[in-house]
């Protein structure tokens, strides 16, 4: 499996598949072809069909100008390899083709291409939970001391910038307020939710910090402000949503919350590596599922749990949202992807307390629940990955 590094990475929203990635290959292709007068970039399948809502073609732009761009939208058109496709053309002063290029968004920010993942280094040797349990039992070590067995010592560092993105995240979406961006107009919760919450108390006043916490940086996301993928941007406000509650109301240190991200930061690679966190690929259950499942083991871990109650805890995260569609209304990662990220925070902060009142015994182990995400993913509709025609996207009406 790859470093955990790819797991998080930190960049602009509203969509790690559809800018982050797109971004990416444009900023490579163009860094190669710098003699290019021009460009025409073609867009196909999910990439195209939600593209404009998740600012696709603005993200390409912004690497490539001031060169002159065409884009060509072929939503219909799935290519063989993956649902995010896309094609790069170079052309020179006599409109003479330079160089061309068709490169995959396969998730997380990640680009693939016919030479394979690119940043494809390995760096674990095991690919299943249940062989990183095993190495745990062996050497009498938890999960986040196997990460910083095999990165070193300098990924603790790396956690702490990522975790500093996080918690900037929060506060400023705590603090911003108004109408997202798009033909939606949709008014950002998280601000009156967290004073609402700290105006009540017991069981409310928990519940509603950690919906506000995840709703800040599901709408930071859905306004393309800065954001750490988690294991993408259209879930990244799940696990940052936990985590700043456990930091902020449950006084503890920022070392746990640090080895939290690492074991959280694990699960994600796993699902990564054996089946796909992309929404065009295999549906939100994908993207948020991970993400509830990362949640989940990391505030298990946080909290003193064993390697089986985290396990248990990341299966339950993981299992609950088998199935979960991804039909974003016009295309924005708006509805239903921002309070779907506060449900999964809570679904989290429930599956790890559940895990913890239990012995960690369970009869459906996560790597196969991981198996079957993969299969239900191949099996949900096209309609409904991504595609922004089916589901809520298709049903949608505007209220007044």
């Amino acid at each position: 499996m790859q470093s955990i590094r790819e797991i998080f990475k930190v960049g602009y929203g509203p969509s790690s598949s559809h800018t982050i990635a797109p971004g990416r290959a444009a900023t490579i292709f163009s860094s190669k072809n710098p003699n290019a007068k021009k460009f025409k970039v073609t867009l196909y399948g999910s990439l195209a069909a939600t593209g404009v809502g998740h600012h696709t073609d603005k993200a390409i732009l912004k690497e490539l100008m001031p060169k002159e761009v065409q884009f060509v939208w072929k939503p219909d058109i799935f290519l063989e390899e993956h649902s995010n496709g896309m094609e790069i053309v170079a052309f020179d002063i006599n409109n003479q083709i330079l160089d061309s290029w068709r490169v995959f968004s396969v998730g997380g920010g990640d680009l693939m291409d016919d030479k394979g993942l690119l940043n494809d280094k390995e760096v674990y040797p095991h690919h299943l939970l249940s062989e990183i349990m095993e190495w745990c039992r062996t050497e009498g070590k938890t999960f986040w001391e196997y990460v910083e067995d095999y990165e070193g010592p300098g990924i603790w560092d790396f956690l702490a910038e990522i975790w500093e993105v996080m918690k900037d995240t929060v506060r400023r979406g705590i603090d911003n307020e108004g109408v997202l961006p798009g033909p939606i107009k949709l008014q950002r919760k998280a601000s009156s939710q967290f004073i609402r919450a700290t105006k009540s108390s017991g069981t409310m006043k928990n519940m509603g910090l950690l919906f506000a916490f995840a709703l800040a940086v599901s709408e930071e996301n859905a306004a393309g402000a800065k954001v750490v993928t988690g294991p993408t941007c259209g879930a990244a406000g799940v696990l940052p949503g936990v985590l700043f509650y456990l930091n902020r109301d449950e006084n503890l240190s920022e070392h746990k919350i640090l080895r939290g991200l690492a074991t959280a930061a694990l699960i994600g690679n796993i699902v990564k590596h054996n089946a796909s966190i992309s929404g065009a690929e295999v549906g939100c259950q994908g993207e948020v599922g991970t993400a509830c499942a990362m949640a989940a083991a990391a505030m298990a871990q946080i909290l003193g749990g064993t390697i089986t109650q985290i396990e248990y805890a990341a299966e339950m995260g993981f299992e609950h949202n088998l199935g979960l569609t991804c039909d974003p209304v016009m295309g924005y990662v708006q509805i239903p992807c921002i309070e779907r990220n506060a449900i999964a925070a809570g679904k989290a902060y429930q599956c790890a307390s559940y895990a913890l009142f239990s012995d960690g015994g369970h009869k459906i182990p996560f790597d196969q629940v991981v198996k079957t995400m993969a299969e239900t993913g191949n099996d949900i509709q096209v309609a409904y990955r991504e595609t922004g025609i089916g589901g809520l996207a298709k049903n949608w009406e505007g209220f007044s």
